[in-house]
């Protein structure tokens, strides 16, 4: 007598059905999938962003691959589908006909290879998960709201999503996409200190604040980078004489309109020489600083040269005055200075 119930049962009785070529095939593709998985990249760190009511899971790989699910894209732009359910519409079949929009690809696929909105499988906890390269979300809204500046989103459904990608581009670009999953999922390098630092900030009296480090070895690291300089430097606290001047660029003049002006005067009237980031208000002013210091530090990170760095920057955080920026490029042996 079988002790087999239910689905089971019923298994054992289809599989019996089955010709031996059939059981054949159905095993071999069964052996291909699980090859399959074993090859994909596996999470190690995972976490959520959460955006005002929004939370897209995300993840890092083992090799350093941060991705964001493809469910929780499609629901940060606002992805709607134009069929019920019932339909036997495609998970995933939302993000494959926006990026298929013929009219939108010459503005999606602008510089980028024909794979570069591939989707991307990995495995987590014996699951495998559909999703997209963290970077693609920025990417797509970028590429929306060019398309929108060109007349493009003339339609109700492409006008809800330019509307998204405008708010995502203000809520997450503040800190960077490529930072945001670092910080989300544990994999930052300094998590433990920067956490420390954030609750020592929240509690400490406001005479010991210039004391806690404003610009940390993450944002110098790709200052160095991004100009061709071998880091870390020979000499311990070595920095170029014009990174005061690319910081004043990048960093104050882009805070508020004649901040960095306001600042050189409260620096005058001290004897000693101090940074310039110590005379901003405690409240306010420093965490208006430490927002676009995120900002700035996730768009060096995303970047693989200055240039490109500068173009990401003066999209989302454009500078408030309109002098032209200076060339540094032949002056990367002068004397240190400190910020």
């Amino acid at each position: 007598m079988s002790d087999l119930t239910g689905k089971a049962k019923g298994g054992k009785a289809r599989a019996e059905k089955l010709s031996p070529e059939r059981r054949k095939e159905i095993a071999q593709k069964a052996a291909a999938t699980k090859k399959e998985i074993a090859s994909m990249q596996e999470a190690t760190h995972t976490g959520s962003i959460k955006i005002g009511e929004l939370e897209i899971p995300c993840y890092v790989t083992d090799k350093g691959e941060r991705v964001l699910s493809g469910r929780g894209m499609q629901e940060a732009l606002r992805l709607v589908d134009e069929e019920p359910p019932a339909s036997g519409q495609k998970p995933g079949s939302r993000m494959d006909r926006l990026l298929g929009q013929k009219s939108l690809q010459s503005i999606l696929y602008k510089e980028k290879e024909p794979d570069h909105f591939n989707p991307i499988r990995i495995r987590h906890n014996g699951k495998v998960i559909n999703g997209f390269r963290a970077q693609i979300l920025a990417d797509i809204c970028e590429a929306m709201l060019n398309a929108r500046d060109q007349g493009l989103c003339d339609s109700q459904r492409r006008q809800i999503i330019a509307k998204q990608c405008e708010i995502l581009i203000r809520g997450f670009a503040r800190v960077g996409i490529v930072a945001l999953v670092d910080e989300a999922t544990g994999y930052q390098r300094d998590r433990a200190r920067d956490a420390l630092a954030k609750i020592l900030e929240a509690y400490v009296a406001k005479e010991i604040q210039p004391y806690i480090k404003t610009f940390d070895a993450s944002y110098y690291e790709n200052m160095f980078r991004l100009r061709g300089l071998p880091y870390p430097p020979e000499k311990e606290h070595y920095r170029p004489s014009y990174f005061g001047h690319l910081t004043n660029n990048i960093i104050y003049d882009r805070l508020a309109p004649g901040v960095l002006s306001a600042l050189k005067e409260e620096a005058k009237k001290n004897m000693k020489k101090t940074h310039l980031h110590r005379h901003l208000t405690a409240g306010f002013g420093r965490q208006e600083l430490l927002k676009h210091l995120g900002l700035t530090i996730g768009f060096m990170k995303d970047s693989d040269n200055w240039d490109s760095f500068i173009a990401k920057l003066d999209r989302i955080a454009p500078r408030f005055n309109t002098t032209l920026p200076l060339d540094f490029s032949e002056r990367d042996n002068q004397l240190a200075v400190e910020n």
